[in-house]
């Protein structure tokens, strides 16, 4: 599905917008194998051969891209069966997510009796940022594509997958892979999670999820995972109404909330409860390392924010602890008397980067505090930019984790991307970083019980 040395595009078009058109332009963006146009109505597309049905192809194929109407797919997958390939993706809509649940039992017995590994029908398909292997059907212009890195996403829905894709890419977040999976013929979230489990390029994994037929395998497979590397999840269909909405959706079970909650719990999975904590969650759990506990060291420039700071991380299960004796002795001696040299440490309204040096440079020696949250207020005079390079400098150690939050506007938001940038997960919002904090302990939490 990843990785494959050839590909046959199936309903392949020549007309700009068309899916099967969008699809092999995305192939042709850089997938280094042979593609292969399939359209029995074409003799060329984009520069392309094309051919009238995949038998007609000289040479082995290792996998199929269907974006054809639903009733011919069951022959394009004989077909395939023919030809001796192991994988499909079925991008094309019209199965059970309408109530033809017949046509879909008919293309998946074709599937299993050929041995073919199917991803979809009525998916947007995968997209790998290191093999540049790209069937989704939303163009690039619309749609935008992200940078290498090591997030994998699992969709069960091809449309919060596009906005996830497009959010990602405009936000410069990096992507291993993003699998939209559909109406699951017969691969599905466990198979994807089991795959990814072992897969080197992802750090973490992000799901959303509207249902699962396999229950028990799902947390077994979670559990596995977990253990090795974190899972975030984000179920819909928790609601009655919510519920009702999946079943017309992708024809999946969507369950109840409590049995996900508890579920999610039993395996590890970091639940999010929105589409932005899941990002949040994981730009974290990629980009910093876990904490051994959850005590926070509060560092900010603005008296209010650190009383705010302190109670979002105490709603949090967060711990708010003393500073060590010999921690704010080292901070006293490089910061005026009317500074406050406490938990939460309030640098003041005219703080420089120096300030901030010496109070992030003795929470990391402090092993009373496990994380720190450095709140940056851009808005006073004496702060600049050179505040970047300490706390990235400071994130680079990867001794404790290390969030930040920036609140304001347009200059604030121009320092909240350079934070970004270096590997700093950074928030407009305490109650973000905070649950962000409170996420990444919980995980490392969960392994440490499991492991006594």
């Amino acid at each position: 599905m990843f990785k494959p040395k050839s590909v046959a595009m199936v309903g392949a078009s020549a007309t700009p917008g068309k899916i099967g058109h969008v699809i092999l332009q995305g192939l042709m963006k850089g997938f280094e194998g042979r593609v292969y146009p399939v359209n029995p109505h074409e003799e060329e597309i984009l520069g392309l051969k094309c051919y009238p049905k995949v038998a007609a192809i000289p040479k082995q194929v290792d996998l199929a891209v269907i974006a054809v109407p639903a009733k011919l797919v069951p022959q394009v997958m004989r077909d395939c069966g023919k030809k001796g390939m192991r994988g499909a993706i079925i991008i094309s809509g019209g199965f059970s997510e309408i109530g033809n649940k017949a046509l879909e039992d008919e293309v998946r017995r074709i599937a299993n009796k050929n041995k073919i590994a199917v991803i979809g029908p009525n998916c947007l398909g995968v997209y790998d940022s290191y093999s540049k292997m790209d069937t989704l059907f939303n163009p690039r212009y619309k749609m935008e594509r992200p940078r290498e890195g090591g997030i994998s996403f699992i969709s069960q829905s091809g449309a919060v997958g596009a906005v996830v894709m497009d959010w990602a890419g405009a936000e410069g977040f990096g992507f291993s892979k993003f699998i939209s999976y559909g109406n699951a013929l017969n691969i599905d979230e466990v198979d994807l999670l089991d795959y990814l489990g072992k897969d080197p390029s992802t750090k973490v994994i992000c799901m959303y999820l509207e249902g699962t037929r396999r229950g028990k395998d799902f947390i077994k497979a979670a559990k596995r995972v977990s253990l090795k590397k974190p899972i975030i999840g984000l179920k819909a269909g928790k609601s009655d109404e919510g519920a009702k909405a999946v079943a017309s959706h992708t024809g999946s079970l969507a369950g109840t909330a409590r049995v996900w909650e508890a579920a999610f719990r039993q395996a590890g999975v970091v639940e999010a409860r929105s589409m932005p904590e899941v990002f949040n969650y994981a730009r974290a759990f990629a980009e910093q390392p876990l904490p051994k506990g959850g005590r926070v060291g509060i560092i900010t420039n603005g008296g209010g924010f650190g009383v705010l700071a302190t109670d979002a991380c105490i709603e949090n299960g967060l711990e708010v602890p003393p500073l060590a004796k010999k921690t704010a002795q080292e901070i006293r001696k490089k910061v005026p008397s009317y500074a406050t040299v406490k938990n939460p440490i309030d640098l003041v309204g005219d703080s420089d980067y120096l300030r901030y040096e010496a109070a992030i440079n003795a929470l990391l020696k402090d092993k009373s505090i496990d994380s720190i949250l450095c709140i940056v207020l851009f808005q006073t005079a004496d702060i600049d930019s050179r505040v970047i390079s300490v706390i990235s400098e400071a994130s680079d150690l990867a001794k404790k984790p290390i969030v930040c939050c920036a609140a304001g506007g347009e200059y604030s938001r121009l320092h909240s991307q350079l934070l970004e940038e270096a590997g700093v997960p950074t928030f407009s919002s305490l109650k973000a970083a905070a649950d962000t904090l409170a996420a990444i302990t919980y995980y490392d939490e969960f392994r440490k019980s499991v492991r006594k």
